[in-house]
């Protein structure tokens, strides 16, 4: 698995998951979900995404996105 693929994965996992906390545990989970859509946006325009540093530092072989 690629980088990418690997960030992609997690922001979809956690997408994801915060809505089902927020629909099943408390409505204040909603802010991870605008949080994760927050931090996509940046890094499309930024490339800085904590994400892929700390699955680069797992050794996650870099993709096309995240060098």
């Amino acid at each position: 698995m690629t980088l990418d693929k690997a960030v992609l994965a997690f922001a979809g996992f956690v997408v994801l998951l915060s809505l089902a906390l927020g629909h099943f545990v408390n409505p204040l989970w909603y802010w991870l979900t605008a949080f994760a859509g927050a931090n996509m946006f940046q890094a499309a325009f930024t490339g800085f995404c904590p994400a892929a540093m700390i699955f680069k530092k797992l050794g996650v072989k870099p993709g096309v996105s995240f060098k």
